[in-house]
């Protein structure tokens, strides 16, 4: 095995006890699986959440979906296909006409903001993993000793059908520029600094257009050879990205750029910006989720939302930017208004949390972060073919106020018994008639992915990679088989037999 292979690192918690619902408000009706990630690759993370899981900073959490109040479905955005609708043309009109003339709305149309995992709603971790045996200098030293380990070769033919762990981190780190992307990401002339932002068009230049458009309409009529039509004559709806960068007027009111910054590990410019960041947060908590001034933290902010498990990691097919955990910062005029915490996995942009000041709640910001998301991810598909999704989290179809998220079609959601996408379509009205449901309407489906054997599962003993098959004999009478099974069962059998779990 190479030298550089990476693991994920995890200790699992089951999930007995009942804590509050943030959807409901039900003081002991939500009920979750959880385990806590020392390190993550980002294809074991992808699927995970193809599996139903979800992280809150490095807690990594699964809803037990037959026996929590509010069922949580995995929803995810065909982000290729996706047409903005009239409510979403509204809110990109919204901000560009604030933009181009700086009138601020009044009030607030599209309800609830784009906050893709809750703080209230996601479980609490133990608090035994703040006090874990395992510290993170220890898990640095794992991570060593398992990479150089000369038994891991004979772990993996014992586990013989064990996929590899994806992308391998590039042996190049890459050049630093201001914004925060590497230097093959450098914004380009007439790009700005978001790279999912087409470059903008005068409104001289679009009423030329319009012009020549009309003459070439009447030379058709005169029976005169027409030329090549361009691309606008074509009569095709207008893209996201046309909405998104619609015809602002050459010197607009208010300047808005949207900067990409690595908050995992930390870049310069994510700890340049840190306490502008911190700041906004705080003030959103307190002025939308109304938490007491003490409540969002410092520490608080940077465990669940700075935090990450995800390696960083490059691949020659993958996005420039690399895989890993990200900030989308929205810049007014040289200030941070808004923070979008996104993971980029090797298929999709995951959204983890929307926050912004609650000066600018009347902007919608909630959701047209979500339409730059999309085109952010159309964008880094260009450079990756297979990173075509756009995940908003989970969808809570009991919660009225949570089913604004399927309203960015075509959508799907996760069935939790055979782990298949279905469209949305087809399980609103079963949701309709039941909180959960089996949405793959197969009855003969199953798991494809589900365990097979628990033996083959790979355990971190003593600092030595094995399966559990080899554990079980080396701890004669270990009393941890029903935990392990559990926490087999739940990840997949591809996973268990990929992620080391931690046995002490």
């Amino acid at each position: 095995m190479a030298g550089n292979q990476n693991y994920t690192i995890v200790e699992y918690f089951g999930g007995d006890d009942g804590y509050r619902c943030g959807y409901c408000k039900n003081e002991k009706g939500n009920f979750s699986q959880g385990m806590w990630s020392h390190t993550m690759t980002v294809q074991d993370y992808q699927d995970l959440i193809d599996r139903g899981w979800r992280r809150s900073g490095k807690y990594v959490y699964k809803p037990i979906m037959k026996k929590t109040c509010c069922p949580q479905y995995t929803i995810r955005c065909h982000a290729l296909k996706f047409q903005p609708s009239k409510s979403h043309k509204k809110i990109l009109k919204k901000i560009n006409k604030f933009i181009s003339k700086g009138e601020l709305p009044k009030g607030q149309e599209d309800g609830e903001p784009m906050d893709s995992v809750c703080e209230e709603a996601a479980p609490q971790e133990p608090s035994k993993v703040c006090q874990s045996e395992v510290t993170g200098a220890a898990i640095t030293d794992i991570q060593h000793e398992v990479a150089e380990c000369p038994t891991i070769t004979e772990v993996h033919k014992e586990v013989a059908d064990a996929k590899p762990t994806g992308s391998q981190t590039s042996p190049k780190d890459p050049v630093s520029v201001p914004d925060g992307r590497t230097a093959a990401t450098a914004p380009k002339p007439g790009m700005g600094a978001d790279p999912s932002r087409p470059p903008c068009r005068k409104a001289k230049d679009l009423r030329k257009e319009r012009r020549l458009q009309k003459e070439h309409t009447r030379q058709q009529g005169d029976g005169v050879s027409p030329t090549n039509p361009t691309p606008t004559q074509n009569n095709q709806p207008k893209t996201l990205e046309e909405f998104i960068c619609d015809s602002l007027p050459d010197s607009p009111s208010h300047h808005l750029e949207v900067r990409l910054v690595r908050s995992s590990p930390p870049s310069p410019q994510f700890k340049a910006s840190f306490d502008a960041s911190y700041q906004v947060y705080k003030l959103y908590q307190m002025g939308i989720h109304k938490d007491p001034p003490g409540k969002p933290s410092e520490s608080q902010f940077r465990r669940f939302l700075c935090d990450s498990p995800l390696e960083a990691e490059y691949s020659p097919d993958g996005p420039e930017v690399g895989y890993g955990s990200f900030h989308q910062q929205y810049w007014l005029d040289g200030r941070i208004v808004a923070v979008g915490v996104i993971d980029i996995l090797p298929n999709c942009v995951s959204s983890v949390y929307l926050y912004y000041h609650p000066d600018f709640a009347s902007l919608s910001l909630g959701s047209y972060s979500a339409l730059r998301e999309i085109a952010f991810t159309r964008q880094l598909q260009k450079q990756s073919p297979k990173l075509c999704y756009y995940y908003l989290g989970f969808y809570i179809h009991s919660c009225p106020k949570m089913r604004y998220k399927g309203q960015y079609r075509p959508s799907d959601l996760l069935c939790p018994e055979t782990y298949v996408w279905v469209l949305i379509e087809r399980c609103v009205p079963q949701l309709d008639n039941s909180r959960y449901a089996r949405l793959n309407q197969d009855p003969d489906a199953g798991d494809t992915r589900a365990l097979k054997d628990v033996g083959r599962a790979l355990v971190l003993y003593k600092r030595t990679v094995m399966p559990y098959a080899a554990y079980s004999r080396k701890r004669k009478g270990s009393n941890d088989e029903t935990e392990v099974q559990q926490y087999a069962s739940l990840v997949g059998q591809d996973c268990a037999e990929r992620i080391l779990l931690y046995r002490s």
